[in-house]
């Protein structure tokens, strides 16, 4: 196998920390590290397989509610993020979804992993099933919250985020995101 490239590298080192905050998630994060140190193109949608994603935890000023979208493609209540579309920066690709998905602005997004999630995302036309590598990070909307409801989203809402800890009829990543964030 050929070195790792440099993002290859940062990658693996950012997987790396994650698990030492995380000791619980050890095997997700070796899971991510796996993919990623096997696919210098693990950016790209065009991997059928399966690709890195960049999500946003997008959370108000004052740290109670995060903002969450009803996902028009999957018909859930999910955070906000999308494809990197080549972008090896993944907080970067966090923070770009989140504003493009949210219309929110004066947004600034944590530099240090804050979930990993893998999942399968369903067969829809000509695109087979395949993995999402999703790469979540805390991004912190610091001026209005006026939100703009995008071509992606059936509906975005500011949720409390005790609130959703408990709600055992949330998705179960949201859920364990809510928890991770109020153990913060």
């Amino acid at each position: 196998m050929p070195a790792p490239q440099s993002w290859q590298r940062g990658w693996l080192d950012a997987f790396s920390r994650y698990a030492l905050r995380h000791p619980g998630e050890t095997a997700t994060a070796s899971l991510f590290a796996d993919f990623a140190s096997s696919h210098p193109n693990a950016a790209e949608r065009n991997l059928s397989i399966g690709h890195l994603t960049g999500s946003a935890w997008l959370v108000s000023a004052d740290g109670a509610r995060v903002l969450l979208t009803h996902h028009r493609k999957l018909g859930r209540w999910l955070q906000l993020g999308g494809h990197a579309d080549g972008d090896v920066d993944l907080a970067r690709v966090a923070l770009r979804e989140a504003g493009e998905e949210s219309g929110l602005h004066s947004l600034v997004v944590e530099p240090e992993i804050f979930d990993l999630d893998r999942h399968v995302i369903p067969a829809r036309g000509d695109e087979p099933a395949h993995w999402h590598y999703d790469v979540r990070y805390i991004v912190r909307a610091l001026g209005g919250e006026d939100f703009i409801v995008g071509d992606e989203s059936h509906a975005l809402a500011w949720r409390d985020i005790a609130m959703l800890a408990a709600d055992e009829s949330a998705d179960a990543s949201l859920r364990r995101m809510a928890r991770k964030w109020l153990d913060r």
